[in-house]
């Protein structure tokens, strides 16, 4: 009997190390990255728990708005010298250990003689092939979508391309035009065809690049970054501990910050993902992803309601545009006299703020708090779910796209809108949780309640009453919070700086 119940015992260990195992190599970092995943990775990841509504029978695409971030992107110039600076720390640390006679086994052989990929580069920031990929194959997929939308002969005034004036912005837009329009016109053996691309100044640009021109919200994240980075130091120490204990090197709380950059830019840009990422268990990883995710929420998303609502001009762009669309079908406008799409490029920065006016990824009944500008609390962090992930939010190439389609058979209203983010259908929590909604109901739920803010007040106007914010989170909220990380179990409280 003490025999057969030894030999089950070390069947169940058998069968745990196996499970283990394959949950290790089931484990993709390069899902992980949040706003660094690169699109093609991270595209088809979001919940598939949502059913996407049926287009009814009779309903045809008429206007189609894009609004998406640029494509996979090289390390920008402040980045590289992070890496070289980390190249120059690993070189001392390893001749600390050599000195001292210390054991090499436990280091990996990768870190000896290491330096960045990027080190004789100097500029940075451009979009990558891999990038360009990206988007030409997005334009190829969004004419097979809509074919009726993309049927006529290109004119500015019908597909308007408009960007950023950022460079890797602009050759996104670019990219994308090149695959949307392939094989009709005659240059080359692709038969493409010149298309124009509009861009605002920086100084100006209110549609695309609200961030650069906000003083206000430039002064609220410049307060917000020291505050930010002392929530991740307690991740970050653990981890480092963690590091230390495992490689035997004296690494810092930037050592690990650092490691962890190389490890989103190795995985995203050079598929390279047993170096940097395989000093980190997957739990770690998760964690780090979750202190990134946790900063886009508080200085872009839904941490402080300036974040989003300095988006308004280019919510009101989108909805003017649904109308003229809605007036041109109405009043039986000639064919090729009116716009059928406009498609925009920008930044995280841009995507970002736009998903959250739109009230996407919230849980429960964080759209009611909103609306009533109650600011949320923190995403909850691993092994939690949560729906706010920046590889889903805003990765390379992230995008969302409204799509007005026309219902003359429907009785209750002729014009609907579907949201697709990351060209898949999206839950409205402004519209029954429906991706697919009437447009009237769009405009007056999740459109109107904004629309009460206007952006030079909200940016230019000293405001007398700031919004609550990090800085006025009850202490015994943070001190909880705080807690959490070393009492895993205890408390479940929720509480994410380069241009992307």
């Amino acid at each position: 009997m003490e025999k057969n119940k030894a030999v089950f015992v070390c069947f169940l260990i058998s069968l745990s190390v196996i499970a283990n195992s394959n949950a290790g190599e089931d484990f993709d970092v390069r899902k992980h990255l949040s706003t660094v995943s690169r699109y093609g990775v991270v595209k088809d990841i979001a919940d598939n728990s949502f059913v996407a509504s049926n287009v009814p029978e009779g309903c045809t695409p008429i206007h189609l708005n894009l609004v998406a971030r640029h494509g996979t992107r090289s390390p920008t110039k402040k980045r590289m010298r992070e890496l070289d600076r980390l190249a120059a720390h690993l070189e001392v640390l390893l001749r600390d250990v050599e000195v001292q006679n210390l054991s090499l086994q436990e280091v990996p052989s990768w870190l000896w003689g290491w330096k960045s990929p990027w080190k004789e580069k100097v500029k940075g920031g451009e979009l990558i092939s891999k990038g360009e990929k990206e988007l030409y194959d997005f334009g190829i997929r969004t004419r097979e979508k809509f074919p009726n939308l993309f049927d006529e002969d290109y004119h500015p005034d019908v597909y308007p391309i408009r960007t950023s004036q950022v460079p890797r912005a602009s050759a996104s837009a670019v990219a994308f035009g090149m695959g949307l329009f392939s094989a009709r016109g005659s240059l080359g053996p692709g038969r493409h065809r010149a298309f124009a691309v509009t861009s605002e100044s920086r100084a100006s640009d209110i549609m695309l690049r609200f961030h650069d021109c906000c003083q206000n919200y430039k002064a609220f994240r410049k307060s917000q970054e020291p505050f930010v980075d002392e929530l991740k130091e307690p991740i970050l120490d653990k981890i480092t501990s963690a590091l230390v204990g495992r490689y035997k090197l004296n690494f810092t709380r930037q050592d690990t910050s650092s490691l962890w950059l190389l490890c989103k830019q190795e995985a995203s840009l050079l598929d390279i993902t047993d170096q940097a990422c395989g000093l980190f268990t997957p739990s770690e990883v998760e964690m780090l992803e979750w202190t990134d995710d946790l900063e886009m929420f508080i200085l872009k998303g839904y941490g402080n309601s300036l974040n989003y609502r300095m988006g308004v001009p280019l919510l009101e762009d989108v909805v003017r545009s649904v109308e003229r669309a809605i007036q041109a079908k109405e009043e039986k406008h000639t064919p090729g006299s009116y716009e059928k799409a406009i498609l925009r490029f920008g930044h995280a920065e841009t995507v970002v703020p736009f998903s959250c006016l739109l009230g996407l990824f919230l849980e429960g009944s964080e759209f009611q708090q909103i609306q009533k500008e109650e600011p949320l609390e923190f995403p909850p962090k691993p092994p939690q779910r949560r729906n706010w992930r920046g590889s889903v939010v805003a990765p390379f190439a992230g995008n969302n796209m409204l799509v007005l389609h026309s219902c003359p058979a429907n009785t209750s209203s002729k014009y609907f809108l579907q949201v697709l983010h990351n060209e898949q259908p999206i839950p409205l929590p402004g519209c029954g949780g429906s991706d697919f909604c009437p447009f009237e109901v769009f405009k007056e739920t999740i459109v109107a309640p904004h629309l009460k803010h206007n952006f030079i007040t909200l940016c230019t106007v000293k405001l007398d009453k700031q919004e609550p914010n990090l800085a006025t989170i009850k202490f015994s909220q943070l001190v909880r919070w705080l807690l959490s990380f070393f009492l895993p179990g205890k408390d479940d409280t929720r509480s994410g700086k380069d241009d992307l």
